[in-house]
């Protein structure tokens, strides 16, 4: 199975960009749909944005559709999260899971393999 590393937070003010890339290690990594979470602290972790099989597509939560965007390169093994215009709601330790699924899961129960997560901090 695949095994995560996110990379790429940081501490930037509102209206700034981000890119998070999730890279993974291990076989089979294009049969696995890779999905962000966030975690503020206190809160539940909550679905970002997720990204399978080329034929099916992304799927992003109502809060940072249009916004964000998720892409995936299987020969390199990464996932990357583009954001733009940060909010300082959209702080957060941001995680990458996998699973293998045919659809893109939102719910983080779902996800059996996590990576150790990068602090996002948007300062206004």
């Amino acid at each position: 199975q695949v095994q995560l590393v996110e990379s790429g937070g940081g501490l930037v003010q509102a209206g700034s960009s981000l890119t998070l890339t999730c890279t993974a290690s291990g076989y089979a990594f294009s049969t696995y749909v890779i999905a962000w979470f966030r975690q503020a602290p206190g809160k539940e972790r909550v679905f970002v944005a997720g990204i399978g099989r080329p034929e099916y597509g992304t799927y992003y939560a109502d809060s940072v559709k249009g916004r964000f965007t998720i892409s995936r390169d299987d020969a390199k093994n990464a996932v990357t999260l583009q954001m733009n215009g940060l909010k300082p709601e959209d702080t957060a330790n941001y995680y990458c899971a996998a699973v293998r699924s045919l659809v893109i899961r939102t719910s983080a129960r779902e996800y059996s393999i996590w990576g150790q997560g990068t602090q996002v901090t948007v300062s206004s």
